[in-house]
């Protein structure tokens, strides 16, 4: 597989991961194939390989290049409220319902640490003052709220954003006493 780390940045394999992309985002992951890639960009399929090996080669660059974008975003969030939990998973949340495929398609596997992921978690680690488990526990929790709710997997009627507003506040230190 290849390196998360390494992304195509230029000419033909940017242009394969833009298009990797836009298929997946229109159509979710089942009509990311090969063949199906090919046509997009205006190639054969065997075109393909010249850039990557394979699809899951195609599946870490589009994860790489979310877990970079995450990053922006929550360093922006932190720029603009630093040491708020409540600005980085409200950037979280809204990143990842802006791009559901893609995030569950990077995040619904196992990745190998790259410097994008742990760029991406650097805000979080910060606004837990440097408490990596308190970090740690507030991801899982962004990250599951996410995910459930990416999933359809809370009852009708539900107030979402209140079951936001509860996680936020477990993990947003009090006034000191």
């Amino acid at each position: 597989m290849t390196d998360l780390a390494i992304a195509p940045t230029a000419g033909r394999p940017r242009q394969i991961i833009a298009a990797a992309r836009a298929l997946l985002e229109a159509e979710g992951p089942e009509a990311l194939t090969m063949r199906r890639l090919a046509d997009r960009v205006g190639v054969k399929a065997p075109s393909l390989y010249k850039h990557f090996p394979d699809k899951s080669s195609v599946v870490a660059a589009l994860a790489a290049e979310m877990l970079r974008e995450t990053a922006g975003v929550l360093e922006a969030a932190e720029r603009a409220a630093p040491g708020s939990f409540s600005a980085l998973a409200t950037a979280y949340r809204t990143y990842a319902l802006a791009h559901p495929h893609l995030y569950l398609l990077t995040m619904g596997r196992a990745l190998p640490a790259v410097e994008a992921a742990d760029a991406a978690a650097a805000p979080l680690f910060r606004a837990a003052g440097g408490d990596e488990d308190r970090a740690r526990a507030a991801w899982a929790f962004a990250h599951g709220m996410v995910v459930l709710e990416l999933n359809g997997r809370f009852p009708p009627g539900a107030d979402l954003s209140a079951a936001w507003e509860a996680g936020i506040a477990a993990f947003t230190p009090g006034p000191a006493g």
